[in-house]
């Protein structure tokens, strides 16, 4: 059978197949504004100055394009109808109909970050019917422990007991070390009297942690415990140094803690998913997405995802959104994902460099199936 014969029941099959997410966060539970709406579209901080919207960039168009079917308007249809479609159909509806449209079948949700202004995890198993399972944000634990009242000596034993009990029902760790630092931190474990000198010094100064020497430890205490451990890597808003944000300034530690091989994930990953690609392929214990910067790139997350598959083997690529707020954010996620992987294997067996049952197999295994073994979510190939 020629190859392309078989390209529509493949692209039938992407389109069907049941997602992992493996990163995302809460939807929002509420009705928003306009402005609210697209402060949440946009990584830049505040108000767009009012000569332009966020709807004007790939991740406006993309909502207009692929969400405004979803709730029953036309493709293309304007930022005012848009959002006067949404505002009508109310918050609860227009999550239950975007999650729905995104065919995830199992949640992993990132809790750690402003956790009240978004469904939690019963929230979200509520309006998806999928399972949900909680992904614990290092920075956040010691954070909460901080506030607590702890002295700087009993810091370290406060917080192995406190994220013990976090991970107990955890699927995965995560760390943003590359919001409070960068990623060019020591890769060595620091020392207990060094902990303890830098607990003071924090819990003296207060605000959030972003001392070297108390990343470097619960990076390693959260390594101890043998989950997984999440990194945020790549593009993200201005509270981000990006130069600083290279998956490439972990090697130290990828190479320190490769005997162990508890999997380390690079999330998001662009510009730098290419060299997250090198690092998937040279260490068996890292992984990566391109999640967050698929929504982003709109119409050319075709290329992110095409760059994405050069280096990494396959068995190394899982798919997440990093959906925040806005559900559409979840659903365009799953959706250009889809589009994506359709159109770059589709062309490799249409050139007859791939078989179809390969270009199914990859998929698959990025969809859901390595998401399964790496989490160990169950039903993994």
């Amino acid at each position: 059978m020629p190859a392309e014969a078989v390209l529509p029941g493949f692209n039938r099959m992407i389109g069907e197949l049941p997602l992992v997410d493996q990163h995302a966060h809460g939807a929002t539970g509420h009705d928003l504004s306009r402005a609210a709406f697209e402060e949440l579209i946009t990584e830049a901080h505040g108000p767009a100055p009012d000569w332009m919207t966020p709807f004007d960039s790939q991740l406006g168009h993309a909502i207009l394009r692929h969400c405004a079917p979803v709730l029953g308007l036309d493709p293309f249809a304007s930022p005012a109808e848009y959002l006067a479609r949404r505002a009508r159909w109310g918050a609860e509806e227009v999550n239950r109909l975007l999650l729905g449209a995104a065919g995830v079948a199992h949640f992993l949700l990132d809790t750690g970050y402003r956790a009240g202004e978004v469904l939690g995890p019963s929230g979200m198993a509520r309006l998806t019917g999928a399972p949900v399972d909680e992904v614990v944000r290092l920075e956040s634990v010691a954070e909460q422990v901080a506030a607590s009242g702890v002295s700087a000596a009993g810091f370290a034993g406060r917080f192995a007991e406190a994220l013990a009990e976090r991970a107990r029902t955890a699927r995965a760790l995560k760390s943003v070390a590359a919001y409070r630092h960068g990623l060019d931190l020591d890769p060595e474990p620091p020392s207990a009297a060094e902990v303890t000198e830098a607990a003071g010094r924090w819990l003296a100064a207060g605000g959030g942690l972003t001392d070297p020497v108390l990343l470097r430890h619960v990076i390693w205490a959260g390594l101890d415990l043998g989950l997984p451990l999440q990194f945020h890597t790549g593009f993200g808003d201005p509270d981000l140094d990006l130069r600083r944000a290279d998956p490439l300034l972990l090697r130290g530690l990828i190479e320190r803690t490769a005997p162990a091989g508890v999997p380390l994930v690079l999330l998001h990953c662009y510009p730098y998913h290419r060299n997250a690609g090198y690092l998937a392929h040279a260490y068996p214990h890292v992984f990566f997405d391109v999640g967050l910067s698929v929504h982003h790139t709109g119409a050319r997350s075709v290329a992110v995802v095409a760059e994405s598959l050069e280096l990494a083997p396959f068995t190394k690529l899982m798919y997440s959104s990093d959906g925040w707020g806005p559900a559409e954010l979840h659903f365009l996620g799953a959706e250009l994902w889809r589009r994506a992987m359709a159109r770059v294997l589709g062309a490799f067996v249409t050139d007859g460099d791939w078989s179809p049952a390969q270009a199914v197999r990859t998929a698959t295994l990025i969809g859901r199936d390595n998401a399964r073994r790496v989490y160990r979510l169950g039903g993994a190939a």
